[in-house]
């Protein structure tokens, strides 16, 4: 195992990534499914990016003159939550409103119709909150292809706000990969695992675009996902030994999938996906907190991310008497003791602390209060005494996604059923995957985890009832951050007792050689944290590389960490798309001699790198770029490009 620590750019706020192939002691928070969202690693969990590497031919970038042999695969992008498009399938007219929905329209997202008719958006975004089946006036389905995953809302102001994977289909096309090359598979992002395959055949569909994949481009895949995508991907996984005869699996595996990139992947779940049950996550969309809530709250994929303990694992013995009926077999999980010997699990801090009326309702957050007919009675009025008297209650995350906290405030939330129906149902008993127990390896040869770090991160909320009525009937009193070097801190100032990391969640193009530090044959102890001892300068940004190609026989994993960059935007780094480039065209090089890309030098690829060095009143990397204005420029920078000459064995450098 190899550990490189190394600068992004010298001209450039520094970035840090680590690479890592087996476990670690407590994984790192993740953040919400709509803001930084942070992969939790445990024991080797699996990875996934997005793809941008496919069918390159030497043609391809006539710019840099990086020159690439054929490569004969193709890029299958599994999207995260909220992070591809919804259309209507319905005649909706809109009350008082030019705005109607007609088969097709945008659903997720259309901005105007959120902000014009509101109600009658919420009929095509939320699902029956038992049953998950559409509003009886209005259907949603997953939009296709490229397109669906781009940008959210198109437009000249809406579609920079809503641009999910714009950059990387910029440079897939700016580096000569086919249009066939690419595979976008969006999915109805509000549907669990199993609804995903009984209503939409999702997964036999994506069995067979790997299958098709194959036969058009005569090679195995290249998987690429982004948060929720990995929770996905996972399910797929698992999905598959059911498809396929066990003495087959491994086979159809290596015949179809070459690698898999997990970018962003919560590996054990995210705080957020609490905050979202229990009091609203907008989205950054024009709507209050408790409407965000309810529409959440309406998709049994809600609780897909949950936090979870990595000391608490499926155990497929202990399973007969889990249920009533016994035609139905549920995996049982079972806790290791260092699930007990602290005080909040795997987790930085007790996930939940929330505030609970003395006694079953007596806190008038009850439709009576939320639909009043007549004045209070006198009984009522002094509930709301009670109301201000409420015991603690703390819940760790094991507690949390075992259904515990739920259970407890069954009586004081209107929608703690309905939630507790979802975690049952879809994911406690799900026969084929329980997806809130620690991630194993998959069996891939390849395998990449790549997740920011260093950013602020919430891992923790304090609960109080406000005396209003669902949705809005708890308010946050506190959260609980973990902060860049794993430190944790209270919104209140409040002291915080926890567990701490070396790192915290996360919410160009060059360096040079003695910027770089390495260490070989590192030492790693099973589920310990690996903690690099090397020298930092705190104005720079890092990746470090943690590479692992010799423990498992014929395989590769790598961890890549990125300092200070988030959930979502990691996805549009120019950084991590130069790494994926690189990496890729190494992988399917015929004079590559490494098993992974150098990490030694790095240069400009695209015009975009150039930069205009004031102290020299020159171009930056001038054996790379050169000064050449272009109508429309508009600052010195912006007219520094790749030199015209081309280097087309410029590639070697690095393999």
């Amino acid at each position: 195992m190899c550990f490189r620590h190394s600068p992004l750019f010298p001209h450039s706020p520094p970035l840090h990534v680590n690479f890592l192939w087996l476990c670690t002691s407590r994984p790192p928070p993740v953040s919400s499914p709509s803001t930084d969202m942070r992969p939790l690693l445990v024991c080797m969990p699996l990875l996934l990016v997005a793809a941008l590497v496919l069918g390159l031919d030497g043609a391809g970038v006539p710019k840099g003159g990086w020159a690439s042999p054929s490569i004969p695969v193709s890029g299958v992008i599994i999207p995260g939550f909220a992070s591809s498009r919804l259309r209507a399938w319905a005649l909706l007219d809109c009350p008082y409103s030019p705005l109607d929905f007609r088969p097709l329209d945008p659903v997720w997202l259309d901005t105007k119709k959120v902000l014009s008719v509101l109600n009658c958006w919420l009929k095509c975004m939320l699902l029956d909150p038992v049953t998950q089946a559409d509003h009886p006036e209005c259907k949603s389905r997953p939009d296709t292809g490229l397109s669906a995953i781009t940008e959210l809302d198109p437009g000249y102001i809406t579609g920079a706000l809503s641009s999910v994977w714009r950059e990387w289909v910029n440079w897939l096309v700016e580096f000569g990969i086919e249009p066939d090359a690419i595979v976008a598979v969006p999915y109805d992002w509000r549907l669990p695992g199993a609804m995903l395959e009984e209503r939409d055949l999702y997964f036999h569909k994506l069995k067979i675009i790997f299958e098709t994949a194959r036969k058009l481009r005569g090679g195995p895949s290249l998987v690429y996902a982004h948060s929720m995508g990995n929770n996905v991907f996972r399910y797929f996984l698992e999905w598959l030994k059911l498809e396929i005869a066990p003495k087959h699996y491994m086979e159809w595996l290596d015949h179809h999938i070459h690698a898999y990139y997990a970018v962003g992947a919560p590996l054990l779940g995210s705080a957020e996906t609490v905050k979202a049950l229990m009091s609203g996550v907008t989205f950054g969309l024009p709507i209050s907190d408790g409407t965000a809530r309810v529409m959440c709250n309406s998709f049994a994929s809600s609780l897909w991310m949950l936090p979870f303990s990595k000391h608490c694992h499926v155990d497929h013995r202990m399973s007969s008497n889990f249920r009533e009926s016994d035609s139905v077999v549920v995996p049982h999980l079972v806790c290791d003791k260092k699930e007990y010997e602290g005080n909040s699990s795997s987790w930085p801090v007790n996930l939940v602390k929330i505030d609970l009326p003395a006694t079953p309702g007596s806190c008038p957050a009850t439709e009576v209060v939320a639909h009043p007919i007549a004045p209070l009675a006198q009984d009522v009025m002094s509930q709301t005494f009670q109301c201000s008297m409420p015991s603690q209650k703390s819940y760790t995350a094991h507690q949390v996604s075992t259904g515990t906290f739920l259970r407890d405030i069954l009586d004081h939330d209107f929608n703690s059923p309905n939630a507790l129906h979802h975690l049952i149902k879809y994911y406690l008993e799900d026969p084929i995957l329980n997806p809130l127990t620690p991630w194993s390896r998959p069996p891939i040869k390849n395998v990449y985890c790549i997740y920011g770090v260093d950013m602020k991160t919430e891992v923790g909320y304090h609960f109080a009832p406000s005396g209003k009525a669902y949705p809005d009937n708890w308010i946050i009193t506190d959260i609980i951050y973990e902060t860049e070097g794993g430190q944790l801190q209270s919104r209140s100032g409040m002291e915080v007792n926890g567990s701490t990391g070396p790192s915290s969640g996360d919410v160009t193009t060059a360096h040079e050689v003695t910027d770089m530090q390495e260490q070989l044959n590192v030492e790693h102890d099973r589920e310990s944290d690996i903690v690099p001892n090397m020298t930092r300068d705190s104005r720079v940004k890092y990746i470090t590389y943690y590479e692992d190609g010799i423990s498992l026989s014929g395989k590769r994993t790598a961890v890549w960490e990125l300092d200070k960059i988030d959930h979502r935007n990691i996805v549009r780094s120019s950084i991590l798309l130069r790494e994926l480039w690189l990496e890729t065209a190494h992988s399917y090089h015929k004079d590559a001699k490494r098993q992974f890309v150098s990490k030694e030098r790095r240069e400009p690829m695209r015009d975009e790198d150039c930069f205009w060095d004031y102290a020299k009143a020159r171009c930056g990397r001038p054996d790379r770029c050169e000064y050449r204005y272009v109508f429309g420029d508009v600052h010195l920078g912006q007219s520094c490009r790749l030199q015209a000459s081309s280097d087309k064995d410029h590639i070697l450098r690095y393999i």
